[in-house]
């Protein structure tokens, strides 16, 4: 090889070397810049749950100073049941949604540790049987196992619940469906039972630990007709009229017994009990327990 031709492939070399050094650096810097975007995305998105959580937290207030404003809390709650509230400005840069429903409109889940409180035998039994009524209904596969993680909760709080849950635990007792449902994503979990996920609770139960009565005129068409005994479809029926009977002249005109279950109803008692959920923004969600005047349970669920 002359000198020449050794130049030459001395010169590609180095520049080979240097497409190497390149290309690396050039990787290294895609990286660096991939990472970067990825933290000022998170920084961002941190920003604005922060930003949203300020706004809850007004939101919260304002529609509590509205909701207080008002004497007649049935007539307004009543409103709210029926109708939710939507307010967005025409620039479409506000948006709210106001919901509320009724707290007790089941069997209250907290009932079926009330087996020895004086005065609440009824209210023991109707969840009990409720309970293993359903059990048998979906056919779990270890009632009992389910029922001792319910006792549980309901007498130590958070054991089964996951932490990032805890903020809905103020009380012994369990207070709503979300953290009732965590332990039944336990219970299908450690007995491998995916029927329990098939059981339609929210329909029979309710739950929060001030429900002393079930507040049947908005109980779900399953509740009354176990309640009382009378075929679902009849039931349905008498739901749909636009003027229908009241429930104890429904009850005892298809046979049922109204008064044997009057000590576990709220009757022509309006309960002041509702769970409430705000909806704004770019999907930001809230929630929080009207009862009897005062607010509780706030929980910010973040962007959904």
């Amino acid at each position: 090889m002359d000198k020449k031709e050794n130049f030459t492939a001395i010169g590609e070399w180095r520049q080979g070397f240097a497409l190497m050094i390149t290309l690396s650096v050039l990787s290294v810097v895609i990286a660096l810049t991939i990472v970067l975007l990825g933290y000022f995305a998170k920084v961002k998105e941190d920003a604005e749950t922060t930003k949203s959580l300020i706004q809850a937290d007004i939101y919260y207030a304002d529609i509590l100073s509205q909701l207080n404003h008002y004497k007649n809390k049935k007539s307004i709650l009543q409103r709210l049941y029926r109708f939710p509230v939507y307010l967005r400005t025409p620039d479409g840069r506000f948006n709210l949604t106001l919901r509320c429903q009724p707290l007790a409109t089941g069997v209250n889940i907290n009932w079926l540790a009330m087996e020895h409180l004086k005065g609440k035998r009824q209210h023991f039994q109707e969840a009990q049987i409720l309970f293993e009524t359903l059990a048998q209904e979906y056919d779990l596969e270890d009632a009992d196992r389910l029922l001792e993680m319910i006792l549980q909760e309901i007498a130590l709080g958070k054991k089964f619940v996951k932490q990032e849950q805890s903020r809905l635990i103020k009380k012994h007792g369990i207070i709503s469906y979300q953290q009732f449902s965590e332990i039944i994503k336990r219970y299908e979990m450690e007995v491998d039972d995916t029927k329990v996920s098939r059981v339609p609770w929210r329909k029979y139960f309710s739950f929060s630990n001030h429900a002393d009565k079930i507040d049947a005129e908005f109980s779900s068409a399953e509740l009354i007709s176990y309640l009382f005994d009378i075929d679902l479809k009849t039931v349905r029926e008498w739901m749909a009229l636009r003027e229908k009977p009241s429930l104890p002249v429904f009850v005892n005109e298809n046979a049922g017994n109204y008064n044997e279950k009057k000590n576990l109803l709220a009757g022509n008692v309006f309960l002041e009990e509702s769970r409430c959920s705000v909806r704004y923004g770019a999907g930001y969600r809230f929630t929080f327990d009207y009862i009897r005047g005062e607010a509780k349970y706030f929980e910010f669920y973040g962007k959904h």
